[in-house]
């Protein structure tokens, strides 16, 4: 919200000033505690009787200012009115200096008016207007023979002085006071609304992935229909035997249990820096890359590692479900795919989804309806980005629906770092030469003929190295 200026001799800062009517009323006291002294100065004889317009004029000038911001754009913290005002009380100032008392009381009031200006640039510029107004009107009274400075006195003149001074100052922090006050209960109801605003954040970002939310609240992304292509890690997940389980279990204990799992995968897609982007029942659906990526390789790899920890949480989650008498088995199975899609916001104007779409999207979910219980079944890209540091067995290619040729798939073992003693399986896949080795599916009577198979590799080796 841009800010309004604020040049009046009566304006404050921002967060100080005066109220318009306020203004309006300080300055209209100001003008009539100088007409009532010079009203009072006259009567008394000091000066011509012509210096009765003077008079008037003081009376008319506020009311004129009042008639031109009703009629007109003018604001009461115009800069115009500075400079007037601060020409005014200058001149008129040499007039009152006839009295010392009444001089000071008007230069009281004088000041006063600057000080209420707010900050030291109007300040300055409301003193050097009225200091140079003032030189000037002393110079013009000076070739009057009836002007004397401070030469005369009369308690009447002063009276009328300091009563005027005395309420324009009352009036003046009567209405700091209030605006302090009033100000004050903003504030704290500002800060009473920002509390319910927050808590009501914070509930819609329950709805939200949290780097989704993120990036609305930090103002990253607009909440607007629009999407682009972007390479992610795509992730699907659900628990194989939860249908058969929902038909022999009460509902509100599955609820219970459905809660329990979703809340703490999710706890563990975050942790990965996955963004969740929807449940559908016991399924899961996440993907990598966006909002926030780290490259497409360390993406896979979190992915992927995501998915190891899911597993393994999966079956100490499964040994407190059966201690609590749940025996119908559950697995959880997964499939990741990694490539193009079209990810952002989908819907209506009135209610959209963040999500992504495509046939990457797709197959990640044909990897997930394909793989066994407890099994983590991967696509040929993003084992190429993962093989380094998770291990993996080639499986047969899968015939996945909407895709016309058979579809390459691995699945995953662990990490390579991991395996240690208890390493079963072996691969390596280089320019030349590729093996793959699974000691636990070896038959007896395959042994044999593996072992051949490697001795006879070994010489044709050896041979070319000679």
């Amino acid at each position: 919200m841009s800010k309004q200026p604020n040049n009046s001799m009566f304006s404050s800062s921002p967060d100080l000033a005066l109220g318009r009517n306020a203004l309006g009323q300080a300055r209209f006291m100001a003008y009539i505690t100088q007409a009532a002294t010079l009203l009072t100065m006259l009567a008394l004889g000091w000066m011509d009787q012509g210096f009765l317009l003077l008079v008037m004029l003081l009376l008319v000038i506020p009311l004129v200012f009042r008639i031109l911001q009703n009629r007109t754009s003018l604001q009461t913290n115009s800069p115009w009115l500075l400079v007037i005002d601060a020409i005014i009380f200058g001149s008129f100032l040499a007039l009152y200096a006839q009295s010392t008392s009444a001089a000071m009381l008007m230069l009281i009031l004088a000041n006063a008016s600057f000080v209420v200006a707010g900050d030291l640039k109007r300040y300055s510029l409301s003193l050097i207007l009225f200091l140079s107004s003032l030189l000037l009107s002393y110079s013009l009274l000076s070739t009057f023979d009836w002007y004397q400075l401070g030469q005369q006195a009369s308690p009447i003149v002063d009276l009328v002085a300091a009563i005027g001074v005395g309420v324009y100052i009352a009036l003046t922090s009567f209405h700091s006071v209030r605006d302090a006050q009033q100000l004050l209960k903003a504030q704290e109801l500002m800060q009473e609304q920002a509390k319910e605003h927050r808590e009501l954040s914070r509930k819609i970002a329950k709805y939200l992935s949290p780097q989704v939310w993120q990036t609305i609240f930090t103002g990253k992304k607009d909440v607007k229909l629009e999407n682009q292509r972007k390479k992610l890690v795509v992730f699907f997940s659900d628990i194989k035997g939860f249908t058969e389980l929902s038909e022999i279990m009460e509902p509100e204990q599955l609820t219970t249990i459905l809660n329990e799992y979703l809340n703490i995968m999710s706890r563990i897609a975050l942790k990965h820096g996955g963004t969740i982007d929807k449940f559908i029942g016991d399924a899961i659906m996440i993907f990598f890359g966006d909002p926030d990526t780290k490259g497409a390789k360390k993406d896979a790899e979190a992915c992927v590692s995501m998915a190891l920890e899911m597993r393994r949480t999966m079956r100490k989650l499964f040994i407190k479900w059966r201690a609590d008498g749940i025996q119908h088995p559950l697995e959880i199975r997964m499939g990741i795919n990694t490539g193009y899609c079209t990810v952002g916001n989908f819907g209506a104007e009135t209610r959209m989804d963040y999500t992504i779409i495509g046939k990457e999207v797709n197959l990640a979910s044909r990897l997930e309806s394909a793989a066994e219980p407890g099994e983590i079944l991967v696509s040929h890209e993003t084992h190429a980005l993962i093989k380094d540091l998770i291990l993996c067995r080639e499986k047969p290619a899968i015939q996945a629906k909407g895709f016309s040729r058979p579809v390459p798939v691995y699945s995953v073992v662990d990490f390579r770092r991991d395996l240690g003693a208890r390493k079963t399986f072996t691969a390596i896949d280089m320019e030349g030469f590729t093996l793959q080795l699974d000691v636990e599916r070896i038959r007896n009577y395959d042994l044999d003929r593996i072992k051949t198979a490697l001795e006879q590799a070994r010489e044709t080796v050896n041979r070319t190295l000679l």
